[in-house]
């Protein structure tokens, strides 16, 4: 077991201080344009302060279409490097490394934040998205690159894929959303071409010492549908090959084992399943020390907190500490402003059942 106290190397020699990082969160606050917040900042900064190795930022939309939510920052226009680069000041500057996360939401893109319908794998009657045309999902391969090179432009550390979920590229992985009879549909090899050629392209136009990572829904979970365990489990494979300094499996809980093979645990199949040197994050619902060290234990390499980086911005500065207890929910708005967090994030914490005790 590693102890996640210890530096976290990234498969292209790149090394984080430690194994614990702050996932990826959709936060609402930044500006409608996809510029940058001083909320945001004020969110980034508490945490790569307290200690975490690794900051994710929310993901940013590498094209207009793709944006997911009100309040998103982007990474869609070279104007928005300047706010990158606060973004990646900010978090290095506490000495943690700054990985961009960089996404296209697909049909999960609302309706009301986009000119013309969705894009996806295949039509959607339920939200008005189509099918994307052969020039469309080239054009898309581009957005990712781009986006990847105003990231390294802005001195992140590097950038995470997202392919978990079911934003646009799991949607072209889903058996049952991705309907296309053309090589983009139909086998696991035309499903996972979209996500591998990202991959291997946004690899090839970023320097070597800058980290590439793909984030993965391993099986059906929330709006991740369609997907198949063992295609996942080659994905996280094929990908290595193509190139990628880490993997992070979204579990959203680490507790149970997988739901095709409920005798064993999806942490010990995606160890098996990567090369050695490319280490792997977990996600899902990890809030203790005994939490985190049951994930290492299991073989993951580095262990991602949200919702308790939410509420313990110093997390990994306490749990070196004798009977450590990190906070949970149910905290008042006014606790929470004291947290780093502004009113759009707090009011989309509130959805969650007892979070904001005064919401």
């Amino acid at each position: 077991m590693h102890d996640i106290l210890s530096p976290l190397i990234f498969r292209n020699g790149v090394t984080a201080r430690n194994r614990m990082a702050v996932a990826p969160m959709t936060t609402h606050q930044s500006h409608e344009d996809g510029s940058l917040s001083e909320a945001e900042l004020d969110w980034l900064a508490p945490r790569a302060a307290g200690g975490f190795g690794t900051v994710i930022t929310c993901a940013l939309h590498v094209a207009l279409e793709g944006k997911g939510w009100h309040g998103e920052l982007g990474a869609f226009d070279d104007r928005l490097i300047a706010d990158l680069t606060r973004v990646s000041d900010t978090i290095q500057g506490e000495g943690a490394a700054a990985i961009a996360q960089i996404f296209h939401g697909g049909l999960r893109s609302p309706r009301e934040l986009l000119p013309n319908a969705a894009l996806s794998a295949s039509d959607d009657p339920q939200t008005g998205a189509r099918a994307a045309t052969e020039s469309e999902i080239l054009r898309v391969v581009d957005q990712f690159v781009s986006a990847a090179k105003r990231a390294g432009a802005a001195g992140m550390t590097g950038v995470e894929i997202h392919g978990a979920h079911g934003y646009l590229l799991t949607q072209f992985l889903s058996r049952t959303q991705n309907r296309r009879t053309d090589h983009w549909g139909g086998s696991y090899e035309n499903r996972a071409r979209l996500l591998r050629m990202i991959a291997r392209a946004v690899r090839a136009q970023v320097s070597d010492t800058f980290v590439v990572g793909v984030r993965l829904s391993p099986e059906d979970s929330g709006s991740a549908v369609g997907l198949d365990l063992d295609e996942s489990l080659q994905l996280a494979r094929e990908l290595c090959d193509d190139g990628i300094d880490y993997l992070h499996v979204s579990l959203w809980d680490v507790t149970p084992n997988t739901t095709k093979c409920p005798d064993k645990h999806a942490i010990p199949l995606f160890k098996q399943s990567v090369d050695p040197d490319v280490p792997i994050m977990v996600a899902g619902k990890i809030w203790t020390a005994e939490d985190a060290l049951r994930v290492m234990q299991l073989g993951s390499d580095a262990i991602a907190l949200g919702r308790a980086a939410i509420l313990n911005p110093d997390w990994p500065k306490s749990v070196a500490t004798p009977h450590f207890s990190p906070r949970k929910p149910g905290l008042s708005r006014a606790e929470f402003w004291k947290l780093g967090l502004s009113d759009p994030f707090i009011d989309a914490l509130a959805q969650r059942p007892n979070f904001v005790t005064d919401a």
